[in-house]
């Protein structure tokens, strides 16, 4: 059996969890004070997923400005810098909205990229 410890992120409590795993499956939480942390550790180890935020240029602009933009839902850990690498090729025209859409189920992973500002 392996112990794990997380620090809670499904609300502001931020407990500390300690996570009981056997042949790669939870077992137990403990130290969670509610059941965003239970959802949160067993997420956390088995399949772990991050809202990306980054920039992308915006085509045309003398000035290089950039947009702010961000995965629409969580992306697997493992496939943050493939997202990264699309993304890089990606350029923006204005105007554009806050939730526009910049790239399409980004690095295959079913999730959309949307602009995070007003833009022209």
């Amino acid at each position: 059996m392996k112990t794990k410890e997380l620090t809670c992120i499904g609300c502001p409590m931020g407990c500390v969890l300690t996570v009981q795993i056997n042949q790669g499956k939870v077992q137990s939480v403990h130290g969670n004070s509610c059941p965003n942390g239970d959802c949160y550790a067993r997420q956390e180890v088995c399949a772990p997923a991050r809202i990306l935020t980054t920039t992308v240029p915006l085509a045309g602009d003398d000035n290089h400005l950039m947009l702010s933009v961000k995965t629409r839902n969580p992306i697997p850990k493992n496939k943050i810098f493939a997202c990264i690498q699309e993304l890089k090729k990606v350029q923006v025209k204005a105007p554009v909205h806050v939730g526009d859409l910049v790239l399409k189920n980004v690095a295959n992973t079913g999730v959309d990229v949307v602009s995070t500002q007003n833009i022209g």
